[in-house]
């Protein structure tokens, strides 16, 4: 399973309007199924953005380098293949610690899984 960067702002927008959404205090993470395309389908890409809400670059860029660690160590975990996943930080991302992120991280993608999942069986099942 290959773990590749989403630059698109395409693909972002794609994320946040056709998929799942989970919101934690230090990072939203939005999530959706891709559709079989020139991608393979057992690649997961990520994408990592942080608003100016949050402050000038140096803190959003050490914002998308927590979030950018933290998702290497918890994707190939907690991720499922064929997937996108792009993470919004929030303030707490840089304010507060690491293992308030690492938890708030693996937490969204759980729930993000599930959320995936019943979709898919209430998809099946539909069509049964």
């Amino acid at each position: 399973m290959a773990i590749t960067i989403i630059k698109k702002r395409a693909d972002f927008l794609l994320a946040a309007s056709s998929g799942f959404k989970f919101v934690k205090s230090s990072v939203v993470v939005q999530s959706r199924k891709r559709e079989p395309s020139y991608i393979p389908e057992s690649d997961i890409r990520i994408g990592f953005t942080a608003t100016k809400k949050l402050g000038n670059a140096v803190i959003r860029n050490r914002a998308k380098r927590r979030m950018r660690e933290a998702a290497q160590l918890l994707i190939t975990e907690f991720g499922i293949a064929g997937c996108d996943y792009v993470f919004i930080g929030r303030e707490p991302v840089y304010k507060g610690t690491y293992e308030n992120l690492l938890s708030d991280m693996k937490h969204a993608l759980k729930r993000l899984g599930k959320m995936m999942m019943e979709k898919e069986e209430a998809a099946s099942c539909k069509e049964s």
